[in-house]
């Protein structure tokens, strides 16, 4: 993996003790709109780790591709996951 592993790390940490504290709202029948914010916050935390990992991914594995004149799987690669990252 290309992408600061450290920040990385920290982030996917926060976001499992965020999903822990979702299932104890859950569980204490917190109020749904309480939940649903946790929720939205969780799901920006992922996506900004996610868009760093990508990030780290093109500048360095397929800009490696790209110099070493292979860069067709990488791209193509990162096209795919683009593409899910849209949806």
């Amino acid at each position: 993996m290309k992408a600061d592993k450290e920040s990385v790390t920290l982030k996917i940490k926060i976001a499992r003790g965020q999903l822990d504290g979702l299932l104890r709202m859950i569980d204490e029948n917190r109020y749904c709109v309480d939940i649903s914010n946790q929720l939205l916050a969780t799901i920006a935390l992922l996506k900004s780790t996610n868009k760093e990992i990508m990030q780290a991914h093109i500048r360095g594995c397929v800009k490696e591709a790209i110099e070493n004149d292979s860069p067709d799987e990488k791209l193509e690669e990162a096209l795919s996951l683009l593409e899910k990252m849209m949806q």
